[in-house]
């Protein structure tokens, strides 16, 4: 466990977990599940260019009820919220039919931006209903894409702006942030095991192109994209450390 995770959650706390189907989001998933005595789950459909993701989420809730009996109980509801006007506003990779490259400015044209402050906003919105205080997200900036929104001081920032506008205590709990994918990995072995893995490289969509008919070792994607390289590397320099 992180010191940062260590400092916000306690055994009664109550998550939700901003859950896209990815590995990351899994893992945050079964962390939350493994911390947490209540756990709901968000996504959210914000015109992204293929809808493989939402397929995946569902099919990795059933199986974590189905694999892992003592997390079974822990979870609650999933909410699907529909934001698909925010994909409209730019014009990306990952919302169009954009290719894959990098831009003037160093980002790849899959950033999205905003994407998670908004994410967050809406997580906050919702778990403030349902009484849900710690929000959980999978971002980090180890090894990553370079987007500003998955950064640690944005997300801190973003903290103290939700705890202001809401004048509730929330938390914006990022336990990958300063893992690298191979430790990623490492830690859904640790969290879950052989099991935990094994959905993750079965269940979960990482891939930006939507790709699910390739299977590599680390799971299904093109292999070419910068999520599938990463999520490559990762699993690569895992196994061979073990």
């Amino acid at each position: 466990m992180t010191a940062r995770a260590a400092s916000v959650v306690t055994p009664q706390s109550a998550a939700l977990v901003l859950f896209s189907g990815g590995q990351d989001s899994t893992v945050c998933l079964a962390y939350a599940l493994n911390t947490c005595d209540r756990v709901e789950t968000v996504g959210f459909d914000y015109g992204q260019r293929h809808g493989i993701e939402m397929h995946c989420r569902a099919r990795v809730r059933s199986e974590i009820v189905h694999r892992f009996p003592d997390w079974a109980p822990r979870l609650g509801s999933d909410h699907l919220l529909d934001i698909a006007s925010f994909g409209a506003i730019g014009d990306t990779a990952l919302t169009s039919d954009a290719e894959i490259e990098m831009l003037a400015s160093g980002l790849p044209s899959t950033f999205v931006p905003g994407r998670n402050l908004v994410f967050f906003v809406y997580g906050a919105a919702l778990g403030y209903r349902r009484n849900l205080r710690v929000l959980v997200g999978g971002m980090c900036e180890t090894d990553y894409s370079g987007y500003p929104d998955c950064r640690d001081a944005t997300l801190r920032a973003l903290e103290q702006a939700i705890q202001l506008g809401t004048e509730i205590p929330f938390s914006i709990l990022t336990p990958l942030m300063w893992l690298t994918k191979a430790e990623t990995w490492a830690f859904a072995q640790e969290l879950g095991g052989d099991a935990l893995v094994d959905l993750i490289i079965e269940e979960t969509h990482t891939c930006y192109k939507g790709e699910r008919g390739r299977r590599h070792p680390w799971g299904y994607g093109c292999g070419t994209c910068p999520a599938c390289e990463l999520r490559a590397k990762g699993f690569n320099a895992w196994q061979a450390a073990r």
